[in-house]
């Protein structure tokens, strides 16, 4: 049997300079990755085309669909310099952030952005250095802020900013990330993941600037993304939990119970979600990682995610593969308790009055009754073959679609492994096709049933109404 279904949740993993060659793409895919992840916040983009040509022909060699998606860096808010490089601040001491551009001294520094200054009120916080430094704010003037400082610490130059209790009226793209947009849709890649959104508003605008369609991922890292939460997953294709900025700008025991908000929101709504950020962070420089960073993995897989992520573990860690292999291990060993199996069946969504999801729950419901090997969905457009995974079936989900675009962007789906074959003509054809396909894949042997579910006209998206229980031969 192929171990292309092996496990149900999937694994991204960021490159880097640990991870781009061919041979190295090959040993995280062998050892679980599915879907790769380019950083935009580092590297050139002659890098980022290397790295996007060995997923490439890491795919041929292995012959089957790698997920790729490019992350935009969003806006990044910065302090300007000092003149001693750094300050220290005592709690309660008094510091003005301005727009003058000299270097900054202990009462001092310049703030190059006067749409933060216009974002804040009396009260609300400026958090540096991922939370670093906390300073509050106590008076707003013609192109200053005062604040007080709440810890004691320092201020650097060139030091992230950071405002947890106001919207910044910002656009969540820079013109740095026009450009790598562009750069990245010339290279064929058909998934981008948006960082900083705070409203549907921003994922819309990503629409209209690619002009054609592309797997959005929201990124949720801002509070304010958190209380807008139902209408971004509506607009999005997919989300990320991004820890690392969420738990900078929340305080961290806010954290957990919001990432299972996030998971259960994009799961009602069919949305693969991914959790990301710190997940085997040990692993960056030992091979082995802590107790309880095995266990943040499990808790997601346990929780119903679609998938986990791995930043600087396998882009610029000692241990990429192993961190990689780690991960499958654990996936596989939460995916084999009863209990897991119990908690997908008790937190299966209602299904809504649609055929898509008519025929997806009815499909699961069969191939559990007639312990099927397989549940394959032809999918045009991916949203059956997703729907299909939001039923958290016990058998795999194999999705049969003649576009290599969607086939990847349905790698980052709980359970499906897609497959590019030729659409069929007539239900026939669609039964021959799909036999030979899963049983050439090893996914199948003879005896064994599959459901199949399909649309009629065939190739047409959005018209799944068929359902058929066929047995290999």
């Amino acid at each position: 049997m192929s171990n292309l279904s092996s496990k149900q949740v999937k694994i991204v993993a960021t490159l880097g300079p640990s991870s781009s060659s061919v041979e190295k793409i090959l040993d995280l895919a062998k050892a679980g990755a599915n879907v790769f992840r380019l950083n935009f916040s580092h590297g050139d983009y002659e890098e980022h085309a290397a790295r996007i040509e060995a997923v490439r022909q890491a795919e041929k060699e292995l012959g089957r669909p790698l997920g790729l998606f490019m992350d935009l860096q969003g806006p990044k808010f910065r302090l300007g310099t000092f003149g001693d490089k750094k300050v220290h601040l005592k709690a309660g001491d008094v510091f003005r952030f301005d727009l003058c551009d000299e270097p900054g001294t202990t009462e001092r520094v310049y703030l190059p952005h006067p749409e933060i200054i216009h974002a804040l009120s009396v009260g609300n916080r400026l958090l540096i250095d991922d939370g670093k430094m906390i300073m509050e704010v106590t008076e707003i003037g013609d192109g200053y802020v005062m604040t007080r400082a709440q810890v004691d610490g320092y201020l650097s130059d060139r030091k992230g900013v950071s405002l947890p209790d106001a919207e910044i009226k910002v656009s969540a793209m820079t013109d740095k990330d026009k450009r790598d947009l562009a750069f990245g849709l010339e290279q064929g890649i058909g998934s981008v993941a948006l960082s900083f959104v705070q409203r549907p508003e921003d994922l819309q605008e990503l629409r209209e600037i690619a002009k054609k369609r592309i797997q959005v991922i929201a990124k949720i890292e801002k509070p304010n993304a958190v209380d807008h939460l139902a209408s971004i997953i509506e607009e999005t294709d997919a989300v990320m939990v991004a820890r690392g900025d969420l738990g900078v700008e929340l305080p961290p025991e806010k954290v957990p119970a919001i990432q299972k908000k996030i998971i259960s929101y994009a799961r009602n709504r069919g949305r693969p979600v991914i959790v990301a950020t710190q997940m085997l962070e040990t692993m960056i420089h030992t091979p082995t990682p802590t107790r309880a960073e095995a266990s943040d993995v499990a808790t997601a897989v346990y929780d119903g995610v679609d998938a986990v992520m791995l930043s600087a573990e396998t882009a610029a860690g000692d241990y990429p593969v192993e961190a990689v292999s780690l991960m499958s291990r654990i996936i596989r060993e939460v995916e084999a308790d009863p209990l897991h199996r119990s908690l997908m069946d008790a937190s299966r969504n209602k299904t809504e009055n649609t055929k898509t999801d008519a025929i997806s729950a009815a499909a699961r419901q069969v191939a559990s009754t007639i312990e099927a090997k397989a549940v394959i969905c032809y999918s045009t457009s991916g949203k059956t073959a997703l729907r299909a995974a939001r039923e958290r079936p016990e058998a795999p989900v194999i999705a049969l679609t003649h576009d290599t675009q969607i086939a990847r962007s349905l790698c980052l789906g709980w359970g499906i492994s897609a497959i590019v074959c030729n659409d069929a003509t007539d239900v026939r054809e669609m039964v021959q096709i799909a036999l030979k396909v899963v049983q050439d894949k090893g996914f199948v042997e003879t005896g064994d049933s599959v459901v199949i579910t399909a649309g009629v006209p065939f190739g047409s998206a959005g018209t799944t109404n068929i359902l058929r229980i066929a047995e290999v031969e």
